[in-house]
């Protein structure tokens, strides 16, 4: 998994950001990034950059559903 570097620079920084802090206070992203990091056997920073797609969608989806945060809705696949 290689970071392809297309898009907007500041809103992949922002991303990551919104990520790394997702991952210190949220509950569900800390969890994954656990899942990934012990159970994948994923290097952190590549958990990471997954987890930054991942919010990625999550928030475009939340956008055009015109809805709001509900980590049991967005995580119930994930279990």
């Amino acid at each position: 998994m290689t970071l392809s570097k297309r898009g907007r620079p500041r809103l992949r920084h922002f991303l990551y950001l919104m990520t790394m802090c997702m991952v210190m206070t949220n509950k569900e992203f800390k969890a994954l990034h656990q899942h990934n990091v012990q159970v994948k056997k994923l290097k952190r920073m590549k958990s990471i950059m997954k987890l930054c797609g991942k919010l990625a969608r999550l928030l475009v989806g939340l956008a055009r559903s015109e809805e709001t945060y509900k980590p049991d809705k967005v995580f119930a696949l994930a279990a």
